[in-house]
């Protein structure tokens, strides 16, 4: 299986960029077959994977992420810890990574709804409610332990390779599994995964996100 890497992933992080700021992912394959990725390439083989498109104001504080997000944020991070290392130790799951789908999903907003219906701090869809008897997806705690579940059987499903486990939280695990095991080649995917992973390599560097 093809090994996935990503490198000196920094979205987002000067506050003075959060407006309507833009990442660009930059890719190569070297000669073991691995694929690199990173937003500020430092040599000739990347090549340009992914160009962001601009964030509305409102989608900018969640998609940067660093120093951006408001006290209401802050408040909610701080509000939703415990519940979020509780979850993180029930089911075996990273809380670092917990942290980085909800700063990505929801900006640790409970009561946000996607386009799509997805729903609360770790954006459940109905499907995916059900399947983990959460039956009010706006409900915290709930939401929490639902989205912990389903991200925990990803992991399992796809050998802990976090990238897929990211990639199949987004666009579902069949698709992950249609293209191969690998990233789906849909660019709301690439852009999450790159987003995602950012976030969970600052804080497993123990770097402040807010």
């Amino acid at each position: 299986m093809r090994r996935w890497f990503l490198k000196s992933m920094v979205v987002g992080v000067c506050a003075v960029c959060a407006a309507g700021a833009q990442a660009d992912i930059y890719k190569f394959v070297d000669e073991n077959n691995v694929v690199h990725f990173t937003n500020m390439p430092n040599d000739s083989r990347y090549k340009l994977f992914w160009r962001e498109r601009k964030s509305t104001p409102a989608k900018a504080a969640v998609n940067t992420g660093l120093g951006a997000l408001g006290a209401r944020t802050r408040a909610n991070r701080a509000r939703y810890t415990p519940m979020i290392e509780s979850a993180a130790q029930t089911y075996q799951v990273d809380a670092a990574l917990l942290h980085a789908v909800i700063l990505a999903e929801s900006g640790y907003n409970p009561d946000a709804v996607s386009a799509k219906g997805a729903t609360g701090l770790m954006q459940l869809m109905p499907d995916t409610a059900r399947r983990y008897g959460v039956t009010d997806r706006r409900d915290p705690s709930a939401n929490i332990h639902g989205g912990t579940r389903y991200l925990r059987d990803l992991l399992k499903m796809f050998n802990n390779n976090i990238h897929l486990a990211v990639a199949a939280y987004n666009a579902g695990e069949n698709a992950v599994i249609g293209n191969g095991n690998k990233i789906p080649p849909y660019p709301e995917t690439k852009n999450y995964v790159a987003k995602v992973t950012g976030f969970y390599q600052q804080l497993k560097a123990k770097k402040a996100i807010l």
